[in-house]
């Protein structure tokens, strides 16, 4: 797999380099490269508690990206999902410990165990106060002797790190920090394993599978389930936290693993909301990727119930990008829509001969919707056989509330429901061709020249004519031959969506983006819609 990485071995000396320019100044790094890779505030003068963490690289922004103001003194960064070295860690405890001491956050794995601790003898011998806790809130392997530290780390950070900045000493951030750690649990889910640096993909994961409680750095986790969308997932995730939770108000840290999109992170959270948990949670921080795996698709979710001291510690402003902060996890909110944009429901009216006619229509458009993906994947962005089923299935479930008996209002209605329910600038046309065929319709034109009414009007405001490689190389041909009949209007519409394969530049839409070579030899996906409509109202 191709990465934007130089070499394995001078990728984190890099990449900190690069977080470092990207700071403003705030923070800076020790001498020392490559063995010791600590971060380290630069406005920091060691008369409050000096907060300490790290460990392997591959979790950004975990945990360079969490030294600030408010949160972390120092990180010390390892390799990738390797521990740093001894000196590494004494280098960043001696660098920024002062009289007030210094608490050591570390992750319950063996390799950060030893050589924390281990870095905190040294430290004491210089006669400085070191304390160390460790965090250990994965629940996912309960038969694990020692659970795993994972993303609910990141609450001890936040909480000692507002204590510490508050002027709280040693003992009362450290006591803090353990008691964040009894409460805190964690258990992730992925669709996918991380990708590690100059080395193969572990393809582990099987297709139509999601592995439940995987470690963060591609560990196993405990088995692999039934993968049939965000809802089950959550609803799993959900199911081995609710268990462990306490009485009580809880923060959720929503966790994104690397590789899933802003997008699935909010469809994750809706469902966080949505599950027996969610009327658990009253805080949430993020979705966001806070802790990841590199590039893993995937979520972990944390949970802490917390009182009201710990609320305020995790509200508490830092001068860290990549904190996203602590939101309430409430309700929806819905306004009403401005006056004149408020839907108006025409009177339904009952016509059966055009009802059939219409679920017929609906009825073709949902069943090519994988073929037209399929061919728009070729030229365009490969939705717009969902696009037109969508439009299908809202068309079709409006039936019973549409002016069926009256031709004029009924194209209006279609145009209105089109553009409230169909998406990009299809919707916008097919709603401006309803809309004008409406208009024609009032005028006295019979349906087809309704019809060819709307056609004209969709060229005028949206620029394209036949030719220029869009649906309306189809549907022109198919509207000049409809008066002889639906068999040669379809007849027309395949030989003219068959013309776009040929036709190597675009004029209009998305396609005219794109080279000749990867449009030659496939048809217009909306071209091809219209074609197979008409196709199959020509079969009777």
């Amino acid at each position: 797999m191709q990465q934007f990485m130089n070499s394995r071995e001078s990728l984190v000396t890099e990449a900190i380099d690069g977080l470092l320019r990207t700071a403003g100044g705030k923070l800076a790094r020790l001498d020392g490269y490559p063995h010791i890779k600590v971060v380290v505030r630069s406005d920091w003068d060691r008369s409050k508690v000096a907060l300490v963490s790290g460990g392997g690289s591959g979790h950004e922004p975990s945990h360079a990206g969490f030294v600030g103001q408010g949160m972390l003194t120092a990180a010390v960064c390892g390799d990738v999902f390797a521990s740093p070295s001894v000196d590494a860690v004494l280098a960043g405890i001696l660098a920024v410990t002062g009289k007030a001491g210094c608490l050591l956050i570390v992750k319950n794995y063996t390799g950060d165990r030893l050589n924390f601790g281990l870095a905190a003898e040294r430290a004491r011998a210089f006669g400085l106060k070191v304390s160390m806790v460790i965090v250990d809130d994965d629940i996912a392997l309960p038969d694990l002797p020692q659970a795993r530290g994972v993303a609910g780390t990141l609450f001890v950070h936040k909480i000692a790190g507002a204590m510490a900045e508050g002027g709280a000493d040693l003992d009362a951030v450290t006591a803090a920090a353990q008691a964040v750690i009894k409460g805190a649990i964690s258990i992730g889910m992925s669709l996918d394993t991380c990708t590690v640096p100059g080395s193969p993909k572990e393809d582990r994961i099987g297709p139509g599978k999601a592995e439940l409680g995987l470690g963060i750095h591609g560990e196993a986790g405990i088995e692999q389930v039934d993968f049939t969308g965000a809802k089950s997932a959550m609803a799993k995730v959900a199911g081995r936290l609710l268990p462990h939770t306490g009485a009580g108000d809880h923060v959720a840290l929503l966790n994104n693993l690397g590789g899933t999109t802003p997008l699935e992170m909010s469809v994750l959270a809706e469902e966080l909301a949505r599950s027996p948990l969610g009327e658990r949670v009253k805080w949430m921080i993020g979705p966001a990727p806070l802790m990841t795996s590199l590039d893993m698709h995937g979520f972990s979710v944390s949970l802490l119930a917390v009182d009201q001291a710990q609320v305020a510690h995790l509200a508490a402003p830092v001068a860290v990008h990549a904190w996203p902060g602590l939101a309430a996890f409430g309700a929806v909110a819905v306004r009403p829509l401005p006056d004149g944009l408020a839907p108006i429901q025409p009177v339904a009216s009952s016509h059966p001969a055009r009802r059939a006619l219409i679920e017929r229509c609906c009825k073709a458009l949902i069943a090519c919707e994988a073929d037209l993906n399929l061919l728009d994947a070729k030229s365009g962005d490969g939705d717009t056989g969902s696009t037109l089923a969508g439009a299908a299935r809202a068309l079709h479930a409006a039936l019973d509330r549409l002016p069926l008996a009256d031709p004029t209002q009924l194209y209006r209605a279609i145009g209105s429901e089109l553009s409230q329910t169909m998406g990009g600038s299809s919707g916008v046309l097919l709603a401006i061709f309803f809309a004008a065929a409406g208009d024609a319709s009032a005028s006295g034109k019979t349906w087809i020249g309704a019809l060819g009414a709307g056609l004209d009007r969709v060229m005028q405001v949206g620029g394209a004519a036949p030719g220029h490689r869009t649906m309306i190389d189809a549907l022109a041909p198919a509207l000049a031959a409809l008066p002889q009949g639906v068999a040669l209007a379809a007849k027309a519409a395949r030989d003219g969506a068959n013309a776009t394969a040929h036709m190597t530049r675009a004029k209009a839409g998305r396609a005219s983006y794109l080279a000749a070579d990867k449009l030659a030899g496939h048809n217009d996906p909306g071209a091809e819609g219209v074609a197979r409509l008409l196709e199959d109202l020509a079969r009777g």
